[in-house]
């Protein structure tokens, strides 16, 4: 939730939460973050930061996603340190799993991002 009218601050958390899903997506995690800054991928180089200049329209570093998956991960990643299956919560990821990937019982999740483009 943000504030009605801070339409700045609510674009950067749109855009990094859009980061993190996007980060799972492209198989991009808090231990290969690294390495993948030298990807032949386009849309993993612009979504580190290593060209385009997405960061820069959002008043951020260009890296700024590439600084939020090095210090807490992709959104799988956060999701399954924090309220996953092998937390106290225990929650699976059902509904909060990728739109492409399946759950458990057959079905697909629903998290799709607006690609790095």
């Amino acid at each position: 939730m943000v504030r009605h009218g801070d339409n700045v601050w609510g674009d950067i958390i749109r855009w990094s939460l859009n980061a993190m899903i996007v980060a799972e997506e492209l198989g991009v995690t808090q231990a290969n973050v690294e390495k993948m800054k030298s990807s032949a991928n386009p849309e993993v180089r612009r979504l580190l930061g290593v060209e385009g200049g997405l960061g820069k329209m959002l008043g951020l570093s260009n890296d700024f996603a590439y600084r939020i998956i090095k210090h807490i991960g992709n959104y799988g990643e956060v999701f399954e340190r924090h309220i996953g299956v092998n937390t106290p919560i225990g929650l699976d990821r059902g509904l909060n799993q990728l739109w492409n990937r399946k759950n458990k019982d057959g079905s697909n999740g629903i998290l799709y991002a607006a690609p790095f483009r």
